[in-house]
């Protein structure tokens, strides 16, 4: 982070992060401005508003509880209607956060947006790129692979070379309300943390029981509703088939749950839609990379190429991967740095 003078918005959720990296910014020098977008959920507004009076500091609270439903929450449903097992929080920042806040920077006379990631930014040739930052635990990369780079660069990240502990640790110096917040893994529109609940309520005659299938085509048992089931999912199937099965896809057209064994899953092809990538504004060539296809999954060499039609990105891992699941993310790579990503849309 380089100190300048200069007007911020801080994307503040109230959290121990975002309230670090207001205060880290107020201390460099920078006239802050808090911003928060109100989704109709928890009280991330509430609770930024009172971390910003602490610092003395203005706040907005942006109204986007339309956007975040048609955004966010109603593709939530679709993707899992139709097969997938959606990342809301990647499109959110991909398709809502990123591009409520951009437009209000000439409205408040401000020159940078900031965030509470724990990521780093360096410019690559003439364009910028996303680092991972020095914390690895807490690498929110995988999250971002979809910003556009024209609002990269209006981004500022303070908590790129800082660790969890640090940030805590200054939290607490400061006696800021959020010091002792405890950190959130939920998604944020599910506040009772069971998805399934979300899907029925809204799923109506779409969510119904059907047959589950096994590799030899045998009906072998019920299912409750193809959205209460993900790929690799072992528990809950209620099969005896003599050895453990697990979902390995799903027949959306016939209503069927597809299980089979374990190794079932694995596999050497995939390939990814809605793809964004940062070095360069498109994959024109093959290339060595490192994939992670979830959050917490351990990165995996693997060789990316340019596919047609539809400008999807083909991924040929080095070894079989298991798991890998359409609607996740795969995102790509090359050392530290986030050469970009895209929706897992099939495998083969």
């Amino acid at each position: 982070m380089h100190k300048d003078s200069g007007r911020v918005l801080v994307a503040m959720s109230g959290g121990v992060d975002s309230s670090v990296a207001a205060l880290l910014l107020c201390r460099a020098g920078y006239q802050v401005i808090g911003v928060t977008m109100d989704t109709g959920y928890g009280s991330a507004a509430e609770q930024a508003a009172a971390v910003c009076h602490q610092l003395g500091l203005e706040h907005v609270r942006i109204d986007v509880r339309q956007q975040f439903r048609t955004q966010v929450i109603e593709p939530f449903i679709t993707a899992y209607l139709s097969g997938e097992t959606p990342n809301p929080c990647v499109r959110c920042n991909q398709f809502l956060k990123f591009r409520v806040f951009e437009p209000l920077l000439p409205k408040l006379d401000a020159q940078f947006l900031a965030t509470g990631h724990y990521c780093r930014l360096e410019r690559i040739g003439g364009r910028l790129a996303l680092c991972r930052g020095r914390d690895t635990e807490k690498d929110q990369t995988y999250f971002l692979y979809g910003i556009p780079q024209e609002v990269l660069t209006h981004c500022l990240f303070p908590l790129g070379t800082l660790c969890k502990e640090e940030v805590r640790q200054l939290a607490q110096d400061a006696g800021l309300l959020s010091a002792r917040a405890r950190e959130s893994y939920d998604i944020c529109f599910i506040e009772d943390g069971d998805y399934r609940r979300l899907i029925a309520a809204h799923a109506d005659e779409r969510q119904r029981a059907g047959d589950i299938v096994d590799r030899d085509g045998r009906v072998v048992g019920r299912h409750h509703g193809l959205a209460n089931y993900t790929i690799g999912q072992r528990r809950g199937l209620e099969v005896a088939l003599g050895y453990p099965a697990y979902v390995v896809g799903f027949d959306v057209a016939r209503n069927r749950l597809l299980v089979d064994r374990r190794d079932a899953l694995l596999t050497r092809l995939a390939y990814t839609a809605d793809n964004n990538f940062f070095p360069f504004p498109v994959l024109k060539e093959e290339r060595d990379v490192q994939v992670k296809v979830r959050y917490r999954a351990q990165a995996k060499h693997a060789v990316i190429r340019p596919s047609v039609p539809g400008g999807l990105v083909e991924i040929l891992f080095a070894e079989d991967e298991w798991g890998v699941t359409p609607g996740q993310s795969a995102v790509f790579y090359d050392g530290d740095m986030l050469l970009g990503g895209g929706r897992i849309v099939r495998m083969e």
